[in-house]
């Protein structure tokens, strides 16, 4: 018998390494996934829907309640990311002959906005929040209630950058924050219990490589090999940044670092703002690298725990989890 201990909801894009992130909390036996909402970002809204429904009933899950939810950001046209996730926001393997597609889900009738709200009120400090797109969905529910985030047990937001990075050292593009600035203000901004920030700076240190890749091919399991199927393409684009095929596990970390938080090998935590330095826009712990405060006036919020390494445990553990498959 199964003892659930920890209550999610997760907030989601749908693209590669979200499914891989579902897998992952299927997996584990002490997680009841309370729902799941779907908001716009690796794919459009509709895909992230179906890739949502397609996952859960891969994974054992498929009573999970799904709920539908932004298809752009608060105030702008929405930026999608097919030259990263394919078209189907799943490394366009949901479209190859041999797998056929999935017919509609049944979604509830809430929004996802109206579902975070419902549940966080009628459970307070039992659910915890997982967001791996834009937070545009949490924002909205945030308008309709202010105090959101002290009802949920805590929010871990894969998003941000972290503190500042040293003199001479950049960090990977966060899409997340980027799609959505407004909405990410709101988020850090609003009153929580706990905040906890997994950015492009602790996901970079996480790395599945072609090693992986060949374990999950190997596995004989439904959800290992469809794992194989969808990272081969993440590889690919990722190729191009490091000049081999790796890639991180930004989706994955932030759901396991939710769980485990003991695989968190260091943190800052303070006030998180949103910058723009002209090209990019990044959630930011408000610290220089060296732990001084930024030297201009910032936004006066709440703290955010942000990672900024991470054990060494998690990788092996994340895989096997991908080809163990779903738990219930």
């Amino acid at each position: 018998m199964n003892i659930i201990t920890r209550r999610v909801i997760v907030d989601t894009d749908t693209g590669i390494d979200d499914a891989l992130a579902l897998l992952y909390l299927a997996a584990q036996a002490e997680v009841e996934l309370v729902g799941v909402t779907a908001v716009y970002g690796n794919c459009v809204i509709d895909d992230s829907v179906r890739n949502i429904w397609y996952v859960l009933g891969l994974a054992g899950r498929g009573t999970t309640p799904i709920a539908r939810g932004a298809a752009a950001p608060l105030k702008a046209d929405p930026h999608i990311a097919h030259y990263v996730h394919g078209y189907d926001g799943l490394g366009d393997v949901l479209s190859v002959d041999d797998r056929p597609m999935p017919s509609a889900p049944t979604l509830l009738t809430q929004t996802a906005a109206e579902f975070l709200v419902d549940e966080a009120r009628a459970h307070p400090g039992e659910i915890e929040l997982l967001t791996l797109g834009p937070l545009t969905n949490v924002a909205l529910a945030l308008q309709l209630e202010p105090t959101l985030l002290t009802l949920f047990r805590s929010i871990t937001i894969m998003g941000g950058s972290g503190p500042f990075p040293a003199p001479g050292i950049s960090d990977m593009f966060d899409a997340n924050i980027q799609n959505d600035a407004d909405a990410a203000r709101l988020v850090f901004a609003a009153p929580a219990n706990r905040r906890l920030m997994v950015g492009v700076n602790a996901t970079a240190q996480a790395i599945t490589d072609e090693q992986d890749l060949v374990a999950l091919h190997r596995s004989g399991t439904l959800t290992g090999e469809f794992a194989a199927s969808i990272l081969e393409s993440y590889l690919d684009f990722y190729r191009l940044a490091w000049g081999r095929r790796v890639s991180p596990v930004h989706d994955g970390l932030a759901a396991a670092l939710m769980l485990h938080p003991e695989w968190i090998a260091a943190s800052v935590t303070g006030p998180a703002n949103v910058t723009h330095d002209g090209f990019t826009t990044r959630g930011r712990i408000m610290q220089t690298a060296e732990g001084r405060a930024v030297p201009w006036p910032i936004e006066p919020v709440g703290d955010t725990i942000a990672v900024t390494a991470v054990h060494p445990s998690f990788v092996p553990a994340f895989i096997e989890s991908l080809i163990r498959g779903g738990a219930l």
